[in-house]
C-alpha cells in the first residue's frame, strides 16, 4: 500500500497540473490508491457514476502520467469500493446578496473520507441536500473567459450578445446562433458564457456539448435503455450550449431528438446557444422546423480579423505567456496569417519556441526564418488527416495503425501526440474530429497532447526538430 499511496501521490501532483480545478473536483479527487499490482496500479472510486467517467476521460491521461512517473508503461486498474454517505449534521452556506456578485462558495464542515463526490460542484458548493444540489454538468475550459476574448469590428455583436445572454440567461437573445469559418471564436464564447454563468450564477446548471458529443449520449442511450436519463441530462440545464450543430446534417434520429430537447428548454425559459460553420439556411437537410427555430432568436457571425485584430490577438497571447515580442516581428506574423486564429497562434509558438530552444533574442530576422514557409507559400496545399498520420507514422518507424492503436509505450505515445497537434495545427479539425480519426479516443486526450507538445518544443530541441521537419514535409508535398 505505500507503495501504491506514493506512486499515487506523485501522479496527482502532476494530474492537477494538466486539468481544470473544476474537473478534478468533479471527477478525480474522489480516486484513491488500492494496491499495486507489477505494472498495474489498482484504484478504488466511490461509485459506478465515477467509475464510468473516469474510464471513459481520463484513464489515458492518468495512465500516461504514471508511465512518465515510474519511467515504464503503466496501466492503471478502477475499483469501485462503495462508501456510506456521510453529510455534517450542519451545513452552513454563503448565498449571495442581492445585487452582490456570485461567488458559488459554501462553508460546511469537513465530511471525511466517506463523501459522495457525485455531491460535488464544480464551483465546490458541497454537502447540500441531494434534492436541491445541481448534478455535475460540465468541464469548462477555465481559459476560455470574455477576459481573454479579444473584441473588435469582425466579431463584435457576437462577443455583446454572448455577454448578454450570459449576465441575463434565458431573457436575451434566445436562441443564439453564432456562425463563422473553423478558429474565430465561437469556442472560445460558449465556453465564456459557461464560466460566466458558473461564476455568477452557481446554482444554474450548465451544459456545453459539441453535436458529436450530444450524438454519442443520444446513441449510447437507446443501445442501453437509459432514455430518462439522457433526457434529464440534456432537459434539465438550465444553460445549454451546443458547438458544431451542421453535423446534425443528414441525421434525421438525431435531429429529431434536438427538436423535442430545444422546445422543452424553450418553453421552460432555458437559454440555447448554438454555433456552426453557417447560418441555419445553408445547412442542407436541416428539418424545416429545426431550421425556423434557429433563425426566430438572434443569428450572429464571426468574420476573420482584419490586421489590428489579428495584431491585438497576438499581443494579448504574448502577453498571457509572458514572451517579450518584438512589434516588427508581431506585425509581420499579423501581416502573414490571416484567415484563422488558430494559424496566427500556432505562428507564435513556433517562434517563441525556436528561439527558447536556441537561447536567443527574438527578431524580426529570425522570424521570418522560421516562418518562411508562410511567408513564400503559394496556393496553399490541402493536408488532410490522413496525411499528417501516414508521415508521422513513417517518421517514426511505426504503423497507422499503431499510431491510432491503444499501446502507449512511450515513442508511440509521442508520435501519437505529435501527429494530434499537427492535425490540430495544419487542418480545421475539431478536438472532438481529431479524437475520432486517432482510434476513438477521447478529446481531452487530443487537448493533453496538443499542449504537451506546444510545451515541448519550447524545451526539447528534438521535439522542436521533429514537428517542424514534419511541417515542411507536409506543406512541400515531399
Amino acid at each position: 500500500m505505500n507503495g501504491a499511496n506514493g506512486l499515487w501521490t506523485r501522479c496527482v501532483a502532476s494530474l492537477r497540473e494538466q486539468v481544470s480545478e473544476t474537473t478534478w473536483q468533479m471527477w478525480l479527487s474522489s480516486v484513491a490508491p488500492l494496491s499495486v499490482d507489477d505494472d498495474t496500479l489498482i484504484l478504488s472510486v466511490p461509485n459506478v457514476l465515477v467509475r464510468d467517467r473516469v474510464a471513459t476521460r481520463f484513464l489515458p491521461l492518468i495512465e500516461e502520467t504514471l508511465a512518465a512517473i515510474a519511467g515504464e508503461p503503466m496501466r492503471a486498474r478502477l475499483r469501485v469500493v462503495e462508501q456510506p454517505l456521510a453529510i455534517p449534521d450542519t451545513v452552513e452556506t454563503e448565498l449571495p446578496r442581492a445585487g452582490a456578485a456570485h461567488t458559488g462558495r459554501v462553508r460546511r464542515g469537513d465530511p471525511g473520507p466517506t463523501a459522495d463526490p457525485t455531491l460535488s460542484r464544480p464551483n465546490g458548493a458541497r454537502g447540500m441536500p441531494r434534492s436541491a444540489e445541481p448534478e455535475p454538468t460540465v468541464m469548462l475550459d477555465p481559459r476560455f473567459l470574455f477576459d481573454t476574448f479579444v473584441a473588435a469590428s469582425s466579431n463584435r455583436l457576437a462577443h455583446a450578445a454572448a455577454q448578454a445572454v450570459a449576465e441575463t440567461p434565458g431573457r436575451s437573445y434566445n436562441p443564439l446562433f453564432i456562425y463563422g469559418d473553423s478558429g474565430l471564436g465561437k469556442t472560445h464564447l460558449l465556453h465564456a458564457i459557461g464560466n460566466y454563468v458558473h461564476e455568477n450564477f452557481p446554482m444554474r446548471k450548465v451544459l456545453y456539448v459539441t453535436t458529436e458529443t450530444f450524438l454519442n449520449d443520444f446513441v449510447d442511450s437507446l443501445r442501453m435503455s437509459t432514455t430518462i436519463a439522457f433526457k434529464r441530462r440534456y432537459r434539465e440545464c438550465d444553460v445549454l450550449l451546443i458547438d458544431d450543430v451542421q453535423f446534425m446534417e443528414n441525421r434525421e434520429g438525431l435531429q429529431e431528438e434536438f427538436f423535442h430537447t430545444y422546445n422543452d428548454l424553450h418553453g421552460a425559459g432555458k437559454q440555447i446557444v448554438l454555433t456552426a460553420d453557417r447560418p441555419p439556411k445553408s445547412i442542407e437537410t436541416l428539418e424545416d422546423r429545426l431550421r425556423s427555430r434557429f433563425l426566430s432568436g438572434l443569428i450572429t457571425e464571426i468574420d476573420p480579423p482584419d490586421f489590428e485584430t489579428r495584431l491585438a490577438i497576438l499581443r494579448s497571447k504574448a502577453e498571457a505567456d509572458h514572451d517579450n515580442m518584438p512589434d516588427d516581428v508581431l506585425e509581420f506574423i499579423a501581416t502573414h496569417v490571416k484567415n484563422n486564429i488558430r494559424e496566427l497562434e500556432g505562428a507564435l509558438i513556433r517562434v517563441t519556441a525556436f528561439a527558447s530552444l536556441n537561447r536567443e533574442s527574438i527578431s524580426l530576422t529570425q522570424a521570418e526564418r522560421v516562418l518562411s514557409d508562410i511567408v513564400w507559400a503559394g496556393e496553399p496545399r490541402r493536408i488532410t488527416p490522413q496525411m499528417i498520420r501516414e508521415a508521422t507514422a513513417n517518421s517514426y518507424g511505426f504503423t497507422v495503425d499503431a499510431i491510432c492503436g491503444p499501446s502507449r509505450t512511450r515513442p508511440l505515445v509521442t508520435a501519437r501526440q505529435v501527429a494530434m497537434y499537427l492535425v490540430r495545427d495544419l487542418t480545421e479539425f475539431s478536438y472532438p474530429a481529431i479524437a475520432r480519426v486517432f482510434g476513438g479516443r477521447d478529446h481531452t486526450t487530443v487537448i493533453h497532447a496538443v499542449d504537451k507538445i506546444t510545451k515541448q518544443m519550447k524545451e526539447r530541441r528534438q521535439i522542436y526538430d521533429q514537428v517542424t521537419e514534419l511541417r515542411l514535409e507536409l506543406k512541400n508535398g515531399a
